[in-house]
């Protein structure tokens, strides 16, 4: 790299030319009688001064700091010239700078590493030399008149990355070396360098002429022997040379054309370049380009003049293609500075001559006739403190600067007020007849929901207006309680608006942000009304029995406020803070476990429960619903395919056996898929044969035409014909229907995921089927009981089966009755007494909770203790006392189903839930025979009584 070390500390980069300032600051060295010193005079346009010539050295940087340390550099160059003027004057004539002893009398010279680039004869060069002894010798050189050191590149570190090799090397690393791995290091051609002055670590050599090493003389400080490299004999008058150093004149004349900061510069050398020697040119070049430092050093080792030209012609050239580079991108900045500086003008002439015409107002009046033709339609409905607010904000808006925060923050707020729908309802559907039409259309069964919605509907027909509800659908999921809320919407003719809670932990989602936070939003509900545009929708809150709660609050809690009828008509969101009227809003809440649902929450609710689908219910659903959806989905015609009720029934039984039908819609797509593939792979294949045949078709009609001009229309109209009945005849034949039936399910949806539940036929000595809620809907389970050990066990009992805490306690229990009653029934049966018993529920894996097995636990330690089988196809659920009563229970539809799931004939209820049964379907309670009962006696005359009919007073047989 170059740089110019001036009296002012000025430094020109990009490393070109020095100014004229920069030159004069060094002090005379020699009379300008020499050509290349004439030029040099006149690159500054400086004359004499005070009576002296000033002669001009380029400079050559070497590790130059760039923190002001050159005046200090250029002083010392002054200073140390002063006394060697005369003597400079003298021996101008053949040298560029002055010169105390022949410098071609030092053939051993002190060797000085340069890290970064080589120096030329005719510049200078500052380095910093950390070496203290190095650094004395230099001194003492100095001291001793001879103040001239060999200057030389270092090579680059063989072992090093060579991605990071190449001008990178710090000093610091370079004076780390010494001796012999120094000498090594250094390239053999050098520079003999005049020490110009030292200040402090801080040297400046000036070069003069080429060295060679020849050997190593001492190594610290490293001295070495050199030889003095002359130039190669030229012709002047050569042709080659000639016109290899006008190109590079005329390449330097091209740089002055796309660079100005050189172009004073090169202009006055190019037009002296009759006085300029041919190997001081192709020098001068070489020091002034940006090439890197090894082809620096291949043209100080160059000594043939023509070669060493060349050389520098490829180096000045690559400097010229950079400047146009550097240029073109300049010009493209300016040019899109410019485009922009000039747009950014035009549209400010734009807007001011709009203004002046009328045509256009400010932001802010534009801003406040928006949001005043915003709430002028509404202003009659608004209430009037909402009316007051919005006149204050927008008085507040047009006092405010638009570069303030504040004001985006009041733009914003009216923003939102604005745009809420003041009054602005939607017209309701009273007509029943038409809403039990789109809720039949849309979802089978689940007539609770639909006959709370025509109750609904009746009572806002008799006032002539309908208020809000709360209503809250609970159930399994895939029953349909949220897809039902979008036809309940349809049904009433409301907006439908849905948002889910699950896992919802910030207020501010229900609630809203204040206005003072960055970024701040409404709640859910705000953003809701200006959605849907209309004061009434219906807000589905979905899964609200997973709201979660975190750092930012209880969202249950905010939703209390949002889910009262006597709070909700004046609603505060934190963002508008002004009151919301929600009290003509139908919210609909979705949850699968209402025993989650916080209690204050759920006492504002109205709970309506879907319980899961039996199979009867499943089949239509699939037919009439999930099938016909999902083949038009899949874009295959009903002719294609045919899907049997037999087919349906296994997929029911054998794969989806949830309460829901979510899994169901999932095993049918399944199937429509893989029907789509055999289509389409059974389509190409009948394509690609009509296709070859039309080819073939189309090759002999063009034959015929060229080997039989006229009568070629009949013969193609033959072929045509032909073609066509063989299409015909392909197009019937890929119409194939695909059929799935039972027996080839398996091949669409793979092997059955469940089987059979009963695990008996005829259930054995100490084994009772049992009925259990899930959470998937309905099962039935098995109470096993046997004898471990007999004589001696004390009456021990031990369970298994991954049972709860109160399902333990309902063992303990049975355990209790089963005793008493037993002494009841046979006194001279001491089997609990003296037997050690092991009670397991199956399916181990699933955890088991409940009060609702008890009856049949007792039933299976009565039916081993008296080696006797229960009735078949009987099964049990009812919670027992110590006393023997037995106690309601819940989920009666759910076991109900699961007991018509597994044939069951005769089930056993507590006489408290006949009114549950009672409201089940016809279809659920068609072919079973329901015993409800008060008391365990009577299941025990029921499981164990062949005559069980005299037994039991609460029979019921559909």
């Amino acid at each position: 790299m170059l740089k110019l070390i001036t009296s002012s500390s000025s430094r020109i980069h990009h490393h070109r030319f020095p100014s004229a300032a920069a030159v004069t600051a060094l002090r005379p060295v020699a009379e300008s009688s020499s050509p290349l010193l004439r030029v040099l005079n006149s690159l500054g346009g400086l004359g004499r001064r005070n009576g002296n010539s000033v002669g001009r050295l380029f400079f050559c940087s070497g590790s130059g700091s760039g923190d002001g340390s050159d005046q200090a550099v250029d002083a010392e160059v002054k200073s140390t010239e002063s006394g060697a003027a005369d003597e400079a004057q003298a021996k101008a004539s053949s040298a560029i700078v002055s010169t105390y002893p022949r410098p071609e009398d030092y053939l051993t010279v002190l060797a000085l590493p340069l890290p970064h680039r080589p120096l030329f004869p005719g510049f200078y060069m500052p380095i910093y030399v950390k070496d203290p002894k190095l650094l004395a010798a230099l001194q003492e050189s100095r001291e001793r008149q001879a103040p001239y050191a060999g200057a030389f590149l270092l090579k680059d570190d063989p072992g090093a990355d060579p991605s990071i090799v190449s001008g990178s090397e710090t000093e610091k690393s370079v004076y780390d070396l010494k001796g012999k791995e120094l000498f090594n290091r250094l390239h053999e051609v050098g520079t003999l360098a005049q020490i110009s002055s030292i200040h402090g670590e801080q040297v400046i050599l000036i070069g003069h002429r080429r060295l060679r090493i020849t050997e190593m003389v001492s190594e610290d400080p490293l001295t070495v022997k050199v030889d003095h490299l002359k130039d190669k004999p030229y012709n002047k008058d050569d042709d080659l040379i000639k016109a290899t150093s006008f190109e590079v004149i005329s390449t330097l004349r091209d740089v002055l054309k796309t660079s100005s900061l050189w172009r004073d510069h090169v202009q006055t050398y190019t037009k002296h370049i009759g006085d300029f020697t041919y190997p001081k040119l192709a020098d001068f070049g070489a020091a002034i380009s940006g090439a890197n430092k090894l082809q620096c050093q291949e043209v100080l080792e160059e000594l043939d003049v023509y070669k060493r030209l060349k050389l520098t012609l490829e180096l000045v050239k690559k400097e010229m293609e950079i400047s146009k580079i550097q240029e073109s991108i300049a010009k493209a900045i300016e040019e899109k500075i410019s485009g922009e500086q000039r747009r950014y003008l035009l549209n400010e002439q734009l807007k001011a001559i709009k203004k002046e015409l009328g045509l256009e107002t400010d932001d802010k009046t534009a801003l406040t006739s928006k949001f005043r033709e915003r709430i002028e339609p509404k202003r009659e409905k608004c209430p009037p403190h909402v009316l007051q607010v919005i006149d204050e904000e927008l008085t507040k808006l047009q006092l405010l600067e638009a570069s303030s925060s504040e004001f985006s923050v009041t733009r914003n707020y009216l923003d939102w007020l604005t745009a809420l729908p003041w009054g602005e309802y939607s017209d309701e559907n009273f007509d029943v007849t038409r809403a039990q039409g789109i809720l039949d259309e849309d979802h089978y069964g689940l007539t609770d929901v639909k006959e709370r919605i025509l109750e609904f509907i009746a009572v806002g027909k008799l006032r002539g207006t309908s208020q809000g509800k709360i209503i809250c659908l609970s159930g399994p999921p895939g029953v349909g309680k949220t897809s039902i809320g979008r036809s309940i919407a349809r049904a009433l003719n409301r907006k439908f608006f849905r948002f889910s809670v699950g896992g919802l932990a910030d207020v501010a989602e229900i609630k809203g942000h204040r206005r003072t936070y960055i970024g701040a939003m409404p709640g859910k509900m705000v953003q809701c009304l200006k959605n849907v545009g209309t004061a009434n929708p219906l807000v589905l809150i979905d899964e609200i029995d997973k709201l979660g709660r975190g750092h930012a609050g209880d969202p249950a809690s905010a939703l209390l406020e949002l889910l009262d009828p006597e709070q909700n008509a004046n609603f505060l969101d934190h963002y508008l803070d002004v009151p919301i009227d929600l009290s003509k809003v139908l919210f609909v809440c979705t949850a699968n476990v209402v025993e989650m649902i916080p209690n204050p929450l759920l006492d504002r609710m109205e709970v309506v429960a879907i319980a899961g689908y039996i199979t009867d219910e499943k089949m239509h659903i699939a037919r009439d619903y999930l099938e016909k959806s999902t083949r038009e989905a899949c874009g295959i015609k009903p002719e294609q395919v045919e899907v049997t009720d037999a087919a349906l029934l296994a997929l029911i039984e054998n794969y989806c056996r949830e309460a829901g039908v979510r899994n169901l819609q999932k095993h049918i797509e399944k199937i429509y898929r893989k029907i789509a593939l055999q289509l389409v792979r059974k389509g190409e294949t009948k394509a690609t044969v009509a296709s070859v045949q039309s080819v073939e078709a189309k090759r002999v009609e063009e034959d015929n035409v060229e080997s039989h001009p006229d009568p070629n229309q009949k013969e193609s109209s033959m072929v045509a014909d032909s073609r066509s009945d063989e299409d015909k005849e392909i197009e019937t034949t890929t119409i194939e229907k695909v059929l799935v039936d039972k027996s080839n399910i398996a091949d669409y949806v793979g092997k059955p995921v469940f089987h059979a539940e009963r695990i008996y036929d005829q259930t054995p000595i100490g084994v009772v089927m049992g009925l259990a809620w899930t959470a998937m809907g309905g099962s039935t389970l098995y109470i096993e009981t046997t004898l471990v050990e007999e004589g001696d066990g004390k009456g021990a009992l031990n369970l298994t089966g991954q049972l709860g805490d109160v399902m333990k306690e309902s063992a303990q229990i049975a355990h209790t009755i089963a005793r008493r009653i037993l002494l009841e029934k046979e006194p001279e049966n001491h089997f609990f007494a003296n037997s050690k018993l092991h009670l397991h529920v199956p399916a181990g894996a699933t955890p088991k909770d409940g009060p609702s097995a008890g009856c049949t636990m007792t039933t299976s330690l009565l039916s081993l203790a008296m080696k006797k089988p229960v009735k078949k196809d009987l099964a049990m659920t009812g919670e027992v006392t110590l006393t023997g009563k037995i106690l309601p229970i819940g989920g009666v539809k759910e076991k109900t189903i699961a007991a018509r799931r597994s044939e069951v004939k005769t089930i056993v209820f507590p006489s408290a839930n006949r009114r549950d049964f009672d409201e089940l379907a016809p279809n659920v309670k068609e072919g079973l025979d329901v015993h409800f009962v008060d008391d365990f006696m009577q299941i025990f005359d029921l499981a164990f009584d062949d005559d069980n009919s005299q037994h039991s007073e609460k029979s019921v047989s559909l």
